[in-house]
């Protein structure tokens, strides 16, 4: 596929989680109509699968709208590992229905912003839903790619992520922008899905439909790699959460996988970590 086919199957599929979401339903990007990229939500009404359960506190949601949460579709919690302060200016690429930005802005307080920055029109709606009922005026969303910031040369301090990167088509892009939008100094500090190990390309495709929703997860070292060429330096990638084959055991068994042939090639082998690196001060 081409860079904008990808997009427009990204837009899709996130275009129906912001509906489910606005309409009080756990969001879900994956081909199972009770799954989100994983087993069937809790009760919490958080989904259930072990990457998009429990990555927030109590206290970081209770103040927020419910649809906020329900739209959440992160593989970890970015403004709880950023050590956001006062005063900064924080970029949320991917934002869809404004969770992380919502807590960005409270970490930045009122001297701050928080933007968050998507391509999908439903989650953009719904993210500006839920400024309005959080009552949170330090907040701007926009629309836009990855690929293309509309954001002016180094005018951000902090940028987050929570597992939305792993999906664009152009990763290289994607981190030569968010380098050209870091202040100097600035800071790169994104949860993403990623890998480690070969892993055949079948088979990684297969398990990314449960992870991503479509295929696109780094390796650890090509990650290292690809932000590294775009300028950053001290960059470091650390796991949060290993999966195992046998989470996600029904749901590919009935997307015709045959688990036992997959777990010895893929167990252990993906999983989501916290991505940081530093755009150079100057001197």
């Amino acid at each position: 596929m081409n860079d904008e086919s990808i997009r427009d199957i990204v837009r899709e599929r996130y275009g129906k989680a912001a509906l489910q979401a606005a309409q009080g339903r756990t969001s879900c990007c994956g081909p199972a109509p009770s799954s989100c990229c994983g087993p069937a939500p809790s009760a919490s009404g958080l989904s259930g699968d072990p990457i998009t359960s429990n990555l927030y506190a109590d206290h970081e949601t209770v103040l927020l709208p419910t649809t906020a949460v329900n739209a959440s579709l992160g593989c970890g919690n970015p403004t709880a590992l950023a050590k956001l302060e006062e005063g900064q200016i924080v970029l949320d690429l991917g934002s869809g229905g404004g969770i992380d930005v919502l807590l960005s802005a409270r970490r930045v307080g009122p001297t701050g912003k928080a933007y968050g920055l998507d391509m999908t029109d439903e989650m953009l709606a719904l993210a500006r839903e839920n400024q309005k009922k959080a009552g949170a005026t330090n907040v701007e969303f926009l629309k836009g790619t990855m690929e293309e910031i509309p954001l002016p040369d180094a005018s951000v301090d902090v940028i987050i992520s929570n597992c939305v990167i792993n999906l664009a088509a152009d990763k290289d892009r994607v981190l030569r922008e968010a380098f050209r939008v870091l202040k100097p100094g600035g800071r790169f500090a994104v949860s993403d899905v990623v890998t480690k190990g070969a892993i055949p390309a079948p088979v990684k495709k297969s398990v990314e439909l449960w992870i991503g929703c479509i295929a696109g997860a780094l390796d650890e070292d090509e990650y290292v790699a690809k932000l590294t060429a775009a300028g950053f330096t001290d960059v470091t990638v650390e796991p949060t959460r290993i999966y195992r084959v046998d989470d996600a055991r029904e749901f590919l068994t009935s997307a015709g996988i045959d688990v036992d042939a997959l777990g010895p090639e893929v167990d252990g082998k993906f999983r989501s970590a916290f991505v940081r690196a530093v755009k150079p001060a100057l001197v």
